[in-house]
């Protein structure tokens, strides 16, 4: 970089903008038959929003015939077949009439028109504080409104540069909104390609759990997922095929492991020090740094006697070993959590033998499109509607935002506390008992293995379309809920007996919250972050700590979900707090900015306080990987969304220490 200021004019940036992007569409050839064919597939309300914004036309949404209820996986607002077929004959009208116009671009709807919409599609308010973060989201007038925003005469100082660690969903987002700002930025990534977790987690049946259409960027195109909850290598190719078009590989040293980061007050810039396989060194300058490494990157391996004493493979399912032929094989999977939850299924018709080792059983969420590809009409849709796919994801957003925290909130004057939290939590078990009694009905001892005994969502909540139960319900696969007592050379003991195996797949999670481990990360006065957290991770708004100045933490302490949401809306909402950072730096010329301790520990308490009393760090919840060791919950946000959201929109002056000019 030039050492005179950088000024990046609209010509430079052209090649770079994410823009409009989410919003094209490819113009309709289709006939009247075959426009209709693909309207029969569709979700009706998403459907008619994108007509009235193609037409302008409101008097859709006005009359008798609209939703009745929006509940959560139910795309259709619960009207009656009659009432679909009308509002689709309706459609199919205007669909055609812009069709015949040539498919024109459509203006952009008004506020009071995505409003009326939204709350027309919700069957109800949409409090005006929603109503803002949705509209946001779904950026239907291509604003791009978490672009950092940087003023049109804005000079970056000679030297300015980030150095972003890790290029999993968090580093790629940075590095596009970066790089769109004209901020210089390089990358250090320990593997040797894009994706992260999504990189790492290659065994049979990884997929997301989150609805693939919420799961991904914002700014970004609907239309490139097979399922409805994508499958590994699919995701791994969305973030593969972003840094490719954006040229993002050209910043990134691959293959090298960040082992320390150390701020140098004088000089104003932190110094980061890598390692590759080899053990060659790699040591950077940057004035920011960016950690995109998550929390679930860390393979946990239980501490099981005699481990090391089997003779047969053993790998940890976010390490699959993919020379092990599973062909004819007995298989031990010890974990029933996530990866577990979807391996079993994945493995069971090649096995010869599946024994699950359960610590506790998991809720599970009946969910009929958790394996259910996206049809023929939707794909149409997405790529030919303008703005069918911003409403469905908009749909998607608002069954999962918080609708959910109310039923961790602990009651513990409830007649049935802790086995459920709350009369909601009560009701919502009842809904998840009767999906399992209805698939093992015939089988109370198999029913009663996995039912848990703690309220739904106090742990890790499951999709799940029936695969699970019918895993586990196979001739050859036992669930063994015994201690595991020890491991010898030909398979594990436990208090039921001695079960043979010839291949041990650990499917038990991640070192959660050993936040950044294992880098040393060292701030002013040689403190390290480590010690300042004393095992008791935080950061104001989950992202930045005091005497660590210019370091961003994203999936940092206090954001993890787990009341449903997507961690990409998280880390979005984390890019614009630092971006705003930046752009506090840049155009204040200021050397340096953290927040202060009286805003740090105002906001820990604040946190700590509300996760007391939600029932995720209860001390009825045994085996949860959202506790630390001390029992205590420091990697789960207890925010709504919106309040998140929020939280993150700006810098508040009055919460930050600015040190200095730019040096």
């Amino acid at each position: 970089m030039s050492q005179k200021g950088v000024r990046m004019d609209t010509a430079q940036l052209d090649g770079i903008r994410i823009g409009r992007r989410h919003l094209r569409f490819d113009p309709i050839t289709d006939d009247d038959a075959t426009i209709a064919a693909h309207l029969e597939q569709l979700s009706v309300p998403a459907l008619i929003a994108s007509v009235v914004g193609i037409t302008g036309d409101p008097s859709l949404l006005r009359t008798a015939i609209r939703p009745r209820e929006f509940i959560q996986n139910e795309f259709q607002g619960k009207m009656t077949p009659a009432e679909l077929a009308e509002l689709r004959r309706r459609a199919l009208a205007g669909v055609t009439a812009w069709r015949d116009a040539g498919c024109p671009q459509p203006r952009d709807p008004s506020p009071e028109l995505i409003r009326e919409t939204m709350e027309w599609i919700n069957a109800g308010p949409v409090p005006d504080d929603y109503a803002a973060l949705y509209a946001e989201e779904m950026d239907l007038a291509g604003a791009n409104p978490r672009a950092i925003g940087l003023a049109g005469d804005a000079v970056i100082p000679p030297g300015f540069s980030v150095l972003i660690i890790g290029l999993g969903e968090a580093g790629l987002l940075a590095a596009l909104r970066l790089q769109e700002a004209g901020i210089a930025f390089e990358i250090i990534e320990k593997n040797d390609d894009v994706g992260g977790t999504w990189y790492e987690n290659s065994y049979p049946g990884c997929r997301v759990d989150v609805a693939s259409h919420f799961y991904s960027y914002s700014f970004t195109h609907a239309d490139q997922f097979s399922d409805y909850y994508a499958r590994q290598p699919e995701l791994h190719r969305y973030f593969r095929t972003l840094m490719d078009e954006f040229g993002i590989g050209e910043h990134v040293h691959w293959g090298h492991e960040v082992t320390r980061a150390e701020w140098d007050e004088d000089a104003g810039r932190w110094t980061v020090t890598a390692t590759a396989a080899d053990g060659t060194r790699l040591t950077r300058s940057a004035t920011v740094v960016f950690a995109g490494v998550g929390f679930l990157n860390r393979p946990l391996i239980p501490d099981l006697p005699g481990l090391e004493r089997f003779a047969g493979p053993v790998f940890h399912a976010a390490q699959w070993d993919h020379d092990v032929d599973l062909t004819g094989a007995r298989v031990a999977l010890v974990g029933a959590g996530a990866s577990g939850f979807q391996i079993g299924p994945a493995i069971v018709d090649d096995v010869a033998a599946l024994t699950v080792f359960q610590r506790t059983p998991q809720w599970m969420a009946p969910n009929p499109r958790y394996h259910a590809a996206v049809g023929d009409g939707e794909h149409w849709a997405m790529r030919h509607l303008p703005g069918y796919s911003r409403w469905y994801r908009f749909m998607l957003m608002l069954q999962s935002s918080d609708k959910m925290l109310d039923l961790v909130r602990a009651d513990e004057n409830w007649p049935d506390f802790p086995r459920t939290a709350n009369a909601a939590s009560a009701a919502r078990r009842e809904v998840f008992v009767n999906w399992i009694t209805d698939q093992l009905g015939e089988d109370p001892a198999l029913m009663a293995k996995v039912t848990p005994n703690y309220p739904p969502m106090a742990k890790r909540m499951l999709q799940d379309n029936g695969s699970w139960l019918r895993c586990l319900r196979r001739d050859h696969v036992e669930l063994v809920t015994d201690p595991i007592l020890g491991i010898d050379e030909t398979g594990i003991l436990t208090e039921s007996g001695h079960h043979d195996t010839d291949v041990i797949v650990l499917a038990t999670g991640f070192r959660a919250s050993e936040m950044l481990w294992p880098m040393d990360i060292i701030g002013r006065d040689g403190v390290s972050i480590a010690d300042w957290w004393d095992g008791k991770p935080a950061a104001y708004n989950g992202i930045s700590v005091p005497g660590f100045p210019n370091f961003f933490i994203f999936s940092g302490p206090g954001t993890g979900l787990a009341h449903a949401g997507s961690v990409m809306f998280m880390t979005e909402c984390q890019m614009r707090y630092a971006g705003a950072a930046l752009q506090t730096l840049i155009e204040g010329g200021h050397r340096s900015i953290e927040p202060s301790e009286a805003a740090y520990h105002r906001y820990r308490d604040r946190l700590q306080t509300e996760i007391s009393a939600l029932m995720w760090g209860h001390p009825s919840i045994e085996h949860s990987w959202y506790k630390a060791a001390d029992g205590n919950v420091y990697v789960l946000s207890p925010w709504r969304s919106v309040d998140y959201w929020t939280m993150t929109g700006a810098v508040d002056p009055d919460d930050h220490v600015l040190n200095g000019a730019h040096r």
